[in-house]
Formats: structure tokens, C-alpha cells, sequence
């Protein structure tokens, strides 16, 4: 990943983790906190970047090396699939969360 993009996604993830305090100053009471949608769709898109390189390294080493295809082809499928394992346990822990976010509640 280059340095611009890596700058970029880090600033994004500062804005999203300050952004929901700042709005809340209502006391928590009111308004609408996307935290949970905001972290899932996170959650999904860096799943699919991580499984596209994955499918697209091992279609580089079958093509290079195709005698041992069924081996690259194990080795990517259980990667996937602890990927997507992963991504299921986030995706469970933002919708879990979703709604019970209040930062600054004053036990009204």
C-alpha cells in the first residue's frame, strides 16, 4: 500500500473515531450515531481488499507454477475463509453495539 493511501485511510479513521463525541453534544440524548454502520462498512471493505489480494496473488502462482495449483488454490480458500471469519466477529461486535452508544450521558 503506498504511503498517500495509507496517510489517507489513517485520517479518514481519525475523523469517523472524533467525529461521534463532537457530534453528541447534546449530551447524548438525541441525534443519530452512525458508529456501528460507519465500522461495519469498514469492516467489509478492508475484508474484500484483503480477499481480492489474496485471489489475485494466487492466481499469479498458479499461473506461474501450475503443478502445484491445488495446493495455492487449499492454501488461498483457508485464508478466505479466516478472513471472513474475522469479518463475521466485527460486523457481530458493531451491530451488537449499535444503539448504546452514549458518550456523554448524564443518567437522566
Amino acid at each position: 500500500m503506498s504511503q498517500n493511501l495509507r496517510v489517507f485511510f489513517y485520517g479518514v479513521g481519525l475523523v469517523f473515531a472524533f467525529a461521534a463525541p463532537a457530534m453528541a453534544a447534546d449530551g447524548g440524548s438525541g441525534g443519530v450515531h452512525f458508529s456501528a454502520a460507519i465500522g461495519a462498512a469498514l469492516t467489509i471493505c478492508g475484508a474484500e481488499y484483503g480477499i481480492g489480494r489474496i485471489g489475485q496473488a494466487a492466481v499469479e502462482g498458479m499461473a506461474r507454477q501450475p503443478e502445484v495449483a491445488a495446493q495455492i488454490q487449499t492454501a488461498m480458500i483457508i485464508a478466505a475463509a479466516l478472513i471472513e471469519g474475522a469479518t463475521f466477529f466485527a460486523l457481530i461486535v458493531c451491530m451488537g453495539s449499535n444503539g448504546n452508544y452514549k458518550p456523554f450521558a448524564t443518567g437522566q
